[in-house]
């Protein structure tokens, strides 16, 4: 098949044309490539990388501090209720020993005077007694050791309490040992 003037014509248009094309195309490339940085802008970019990291970890230090606050705040009932876990029997024998029988005024005072400096730095950390003697049973602070008759008491109410409980907050660092009128 023989190709006529005019199609060869066309041929070589459309060759020039691509031509071109491919060197358009290429000349822009060759202004893409970046001319080399100065000095200034090499230490500016170098700066703002610098203050960049510097803000991140002054943030991560920021979120770390306030974590641990809360950590630190989220723990201290816990730890006042371990602390005064330890010194709930030393309260008890205090009150066996103001309720004991004694001739000498002057040392019952003095274990009174000792009985409430306990009482009061408890009730600064927050340390509450729990209400017990004539209060409805409550088995989220009572526990019940004794089941009496009473008639002065309606049924389901604290008659006697052996041992104080105490609680944190919500939280009972021990039941109150009572007896509850049936």
């Amino acid at each position: 098949m023989a190709m006529t003037n005019e199609e060869l014509e066309e041929i070589k248009d459309t060759e020039e044309q691509t031509e071109e094309q491919t060197e358009e195309a290429a000349e822009p490339a060759e202004e893409a490539v970046p001319e080399e940085k100065t000095a200034e802008e090499k230490l500016t970019e170098e700066l703002q990388a610098v203050k960049d990291q510097l803000m991140r970890t002054m943030a991560e230090y920021d979120n770390f501090r306030k974590r641990v606050a809360r950590e630190k705040q989220e723990m201290r009932p816990v730890i006042i209720t371990d602390v005064v876990k330890e010194f709930l029997p030393v309260m008890d024998n205090l009150t066996r020993a103001l309720d004991a029988e004694c001739t000498d005024l002057a040392y019952k005072q003095g274990v009174q005077m000792i009985d409430d400096s306990f009482l009061e730095i408890l009730g600064k950390l927050g340390v509450e007694e729990i209400e017990s003697d004539g209060a409805m049973f409550d088995p989220a602070m009572h526990q019940a050791v004794q089941r009496v008759d009473s008639d002065e008491l309606e049924s389901g109410m604290v008659a006697n309490t052996f041992a104080k409980g105490y609680k944190i907050g919500d939280r009972v660092i021990r039941f109150a040992m009572v007896a509850v009128v049936n």
